[in-house]
Order: structure tokens, then C-alpha cells, then sequence
């Protein structure tokens, strides 16, 4: 699970990014709201831990954005002790969580951990749907028109976030990033690569749901066959 934590308390947020690395979660940081925006707003991540008090743009206002643009990425929130207010105004706003400053590094895990078990919960039956496709990441097979075909694994985590992401064009290199990591050496050409067998694999089992190509953009979903 990949998390950003927005905190420009810097030794505060590099503690708990490595008590996160050792449970096995992949962590980046931003010490200023800007670069947090920026971040968030690339969509690659599966949680947010959110400070309020931030440098160049607050908390609430990165939460505002992020909501404004259609990103539902969990928001954990931390707020000042004793500031009821803040905590009311974050919920309003779209945050899914809060913590009190300060907290133990547990704590955060455990909400962590329910916030993910709440989003596998938006899954019906474990199984992701997009027009007449259904995807199951659990055994990599996806359905449609009474035919099924098995996907790789990479290849069923890219349609994944492409029905996550709908309506969003994303980039080869977010793609890159969600799936392969930053530190991966993986180039444009292999993200191709894996959009054409998984457009094949479409039309084998006879689905009018395309992967569409924006010129120098990325790869978004269309429902309905398109020209590639």
C-alpha cells in the first residue's frame, strides 16, 4: 500500500515514514502543503495522512482540492489537541479519519488498516466493474458477455487502476509509479507493451470497453469501442 504523509515536521514525519516502511507500507513524504498538493493530486496513492497546519497551503485547503477533483484516496487528518473545530471542519470537507497530536505510531496503523478494509468494502463480492467488464483481482480473471479470460498480475493491477481512475487520463509515468514504483527502472515502452496484450485480451472476450490513447497525455476507460 503506497502512503503520502503531508508534514513539515520533519523529524516527526521521517519517524513515523519508518515505523510505516517496516509494516510494510511504501511511504513518501512532503514537508510543504504545495508539494503535498502536487502529490496528491497525482492519484497514485492508496491513503493520505494530512497535517493542517502546513506551509504555502494548508491541509484543508490540499483536502478541498483533492475532493474538488474527484480524488477519493482515505484521508487520515491530524489535528492539534483539544481543536474540536478543526476536526468537524475536516470531516465536513471529505477527510475519512482524524488523529490528535500526539499520537502513537499504533494508533495510526490501526486506523491505517480499517480505512483499507473499509475501501475493499466498496468492492461488491470482491470484484471491480466498469461498463461490461468485470474484474477480480483475487484470481486475476476478467468477465464479460459469458466469456472470461485470466489476466497477469500487472496486467490485472493496471485495469484496476484504470477502473479506479475513471474518467482520468493518467500518464505512463503515474502508471509507472503506482505499479512499479519510483524506484523502478521500468520505461514507457513496457507500459505499452502491457496496454496492448490487455487490449487484446478486451477483445477476446468480446468487450466494448477500450482503453483509449490521449496523444502526449496518457491512457484512460472508454465505454463503447473507440479508434486507437
Amino acid at each position: 500500500m503506497r502512503v503520502l504523509m503531508v508534514e513539515d515536521e520533519k523529524y516527526m514525519a521521517r519517524a513515523i515514514a519508518e515505523v510505516l516502511k517496516k509494516n510494510k507500507y511504501s511511504v513518501d513524504l512532503a514537508h510543504d502543503g504545495q508539494y503535498g498538493l502536487d502529490c496528491a493530486l497525482s492519484g497514485i496513492y492508496d491513503m493520505i495522512i494530512l497535517d493542517i497546519m502546513l506551509p504555502k497551503i494548508d491541509g484543508f485547503s490540499i483536502l478541498k482540492e483533492i475532493r474538488n477533483q474527484r480524488i477519493e484516496t482515505p484521508v487520515i487528518l491530524l489535528t492539534a489537541r483539544g481543536q474540536v473545530e478543526d476536526k468537524v471542519s475536516g470531516l465536513d470537507l471529505g477527510a475519512d479519519d482524524y488523529l490528535t497530536k500526539p499520537f502513537h505510531a499504533d494508533e495510526l496503523l490501526a486506523r491505517l488498516r480499517a480505512l483499507g478494509r473499509r475501501k475493499d468494502a466498496l468492492l461488491h463480492d470482491g470484484i471491480l466493474r466498469f461498463s461490461d467488464i468485470s474484474l477480480s483481482p483475487n484470481t486475476l480473471m476478467i468477465t464479460s458477455n459469458d466469456k472470461r479470460v485470466k489476466l497477469t498480475l500487472k496486467e490485472s493491477q493496471l485495469l484496476e487502476l484504470l477502473i479506479h481512475n475513471e474518467n482520468i487520463i493518467l500518464s505512463k509515468d503515474t502508471i509507472i509509479e503506482k505499479i512499479w514504483g519510483f524506484d523502478s527502472d521500468v520505461e514507457d515502452n513496457h507500459v505499452e507493451a502491457h496496454i496492448s496484450l490487455l487490449r487484446k485480451k478486451l477483445s477476446k472476450i468480446d468487450s466494448c470497453t477500450q482503453i483509449k490513447t490521449i496523444r502526449g497525455a496518457g491512457y484512460t476507460l472508454a465505454a463503447g469501442r473507440i479508434d486507437i
